[in-house]
């Protein structure tokens, strides 16, 4: 049997943003990295022990029954091959070495056991060079392969991102070794803007060779979008295969399909596989190794044990070792930025919920937790995401965040509607003292709308997108403004005002800034606030700030309203009241509609209608 392809060791990236450290280092010496080569000179040394390079040893151990991969690779020149391994704390070995001495090209094959490494490791590539020449290429990560191998259908759901998924759809097409892991690619467009108009579009079709698909359909948010590629893909007409949903606004890795499609195909047991993100303005930083949810607190990517946010790959930690996670981290769902769902899966629990977006990557992977299907975030299969810090939390589509969040929380195990209730307390008095009237509005929509019950997604969001965009516009401070534009105020009267030490006694300042706002004694009249520091507890010392957005595009203008403040607290007492006493009741009607809320026969009744609504069909 031919052995299965599970990585190969790529030397640049996808794009010249990309640093090149990501995927082999130099040492010592010099040497010149190009994508699938490297030149490297006399008495030098590169690694690919880096994000992309290492192989992730300890998923393969823990997931997979493979006892052994072989690292192939072309060489010419002389010099020293060595497969190095990490443990769990980052300890390094060589398991093997190979001196190449060769003025043509040699292929060397180099086997390593994947055992010892059940915690945590990894395995990589150190080349050695001393008074002559190497060229090393084409270096491929294989294993003896199942007797069945099942390709991937990539989904791209896209939405008036034109450019972004032409560009991804592009990428695709130019890495053949990728593509050749890949049945079909699914093309959901649900924008007004459409990708086919472009003439782009009939050049990257062509270069496909036969495999896209373009579909358009209204805009039924990303659920709705990704669902439509599950839908189609499961069509009993359509040839099996695992599903990889790809957010249209990334820069693609095409390698990700390679690992994760491998990998997907050799686990002892269906399980989804994820892809990590990195953060496109800051290439290098990695989301999360691996994230799980809070049910309790209705907030979804926490952090899985001692990891952190943001981390920079090409960083050291203070003992001088990297910053690339040794541990093997397990995870409670993926982001569907780039996920694989095996078709199994599928047919087991279902289709996603009909979220319109926000928090179906959550819901859809616990589901099949308690349906006994783990998930797998895959080390050094990712792609490059918007750094999802840089967006402000204050827009209309966090009532889907916390409206689906307070769903998914409840499909949960233990949900207790009476603590729900005083964490979004919480949340509600911090948006109010912070004069966030329009985020508190929205909050209280989406408590509102979880107790409607199930009929609440009955059409899939779209009623519910239309109508909190139009509440919201009803709240000044949730426009944004250029900042040399700031409506009723003159460049003269602004001036930064720094935030102080974080308040040590919450509860305390919380009584207090209430109190100021009450009785209008706010110390501060005006000021500028940056958005790092714009924090409950320093906002509420002013009577207007002007605070930098999150996407730093603009400013908000938070302005203090005594009654809009007073309308909303008595407001969101009488809703979270009925949380309280109604929230089990409404749980019990969740847990029970979401067999058929997640069937392909309301999939189906949700497209028909959607497409009768707009006149639209499908474009094949």
């Amino acid at each position: 049997m031919t052995p299965l392809l599970v990585a190969r060791s790529l030397f640049t990236g996808p794009a010249t943003v990309i640093p090149a450290d990501l995927y082999a280092k130099v040492l010592s010496g010099v040497a010149n990295r190009e994508r699938h080569r490297v030149v490297i000179h006399p008495n030098s040394e590169v690694t690919t022990n880096t994000y992309f390079g290492r192989v992730p040893a300890s998923y393969w151990q823990r997931w997979t029954e493979v006892g052994e991969v072989l690292f192939e690779l072309e060489c010419t020149g002389a010099g020293t091959i060595a497969v190095r391994a990490s443990d769990s704390t980052g300890d390094g070995r060589t398991i093997a070495t190979v001196n190449v001495a060769s003025p043509v090209a040699r292929t060397v094959r180099v086997a390593a056991p994947v055992d010892k490494f059940l915690d945590g490791g990894a395995l990589w590539l150190l080349v050695t060079t001393g008074d002559d020449q190497l060229v090393v290429e084409h270096v491929r990560v294989t294993v003896a392969p199942r007797q069945r191998f099942r390709p991937s259908a990539i989904v791209i759901c896209t939405h008036n991102r034109v450019d972004d998924c032409l560009n991804t759809l592009t990428a695709l097409a130019a890495d053949p070794a990728a593509l050749a892991f890949v049945s079909t690619v699914y093309v959901v467009d649900q924008g007004s803007d459409a990708v086919s108009s472009r003439s782009r579009f009939a050049d990257v079709s062509a270069a496909l060779g036969g495999k896209l698909r373009y579909i358009r359909q209204p805009n039924l948010g990303g659920s709705g979008g990704f669902t439509r590629g599950m839908f189609e893909v499961t069509d009993p007409s359509t040839q099996r295969a695992n599903v990889l949903f790809m957010d249209d606004d990334v820069l693609c890795e095409p390698e990700v399909v390679v690992r994760l499609t491998a990998f997907a195909n050799m686990v002892a047991d269906p399980a989804i596989v994820g892809a990590q993100m990195l953060n496109l303005l800051h290439p290098s930083q990695l989301l999360a190794s691996a994230e799980h949810a809070d049910p309790v607190r209705v907030l979804p990517g926490q952090m899985i044990m001692d990891t952190k946010l943001n981390i920079d790959q090409l960083g050291t930690r203070r003992n001088g070792r990297s910053n690339i996670e040794e541990k093997r981290v397990d995870a409670g769902y993926n982001g569907w930025w780039c996920c694989l769902i095996p078709l199994e899966i599928i047919e087991s629990i279902g289709y996603p919920m009909p979220f319109f977006f926000q928090w179906d990557d959550v819901e859809y992977g616990y589901r099949a937790r308690a349906a006994g299907h783990a998930t797998v975030t895959l080390p050094g299969a990712g792609l490059w995401h918007a750094d999802f810090h840089w967006k402000d939390w204050d827009e209309w589509h966090r009532y889907f965040n916390m409206r689906n969040g307070i769903i998914t929380s409840s499909l949960q195990p233990g949900f207790d509607p009476r603590r729900a209730a005083g964490v979004l307390a919480a949340d509600l008095a911090r948006y109010l003292v912070g004069m966030q009237y329009g985020l508190a509005a929205t909050l209280l929509m989406a408590v509102e709308d979880f107790l409607r019950g199930p009929s609440i997604l009955s059409d899939g969001g779209v009623a519910a997108m239309a109508e909190v965009r139009r509440m919201r516009a009803e709240y000044p401070e949730t426009a944004k403004h250029p900042a040399t534009e700031v409506p009723g105020l003159r460049p003269g009267q602004l001036s930064e005002v720094p935030a102080g030490p974080e308040p040590t006694l919450d509860g305390l300042v919380m009584l207090k800034r209430v109190v100021y706002q009450l009785l209008g004694r706010g110390p501060r009249h005006v000021g500028t606030v940056r958005a790092g520091d714009a924090r409950w507890w320093h906002v509420s010392l002013f009577e207007t700030a002007v605070v930098t957005d999150m996407s730093q595009e603009g400013v908000r203008i938070r302005h203090r309203d005594r009654a809009t403040m007073l309308r909303l607290a008595r407001q969101g007492m009488t809703v979270l009241t009925r949380l309280v006493r109604e929230g089990t009741a409404v749980t019990e009607q969740f847990r029970a509609a979401r067999p058929a809320l997640t069937s392909r026969e309301n999939w189906a009744r949700l497209y028909e209608a959607s497409a009768d609504r707009s006149g639209s069909r499908d474009g094949r």
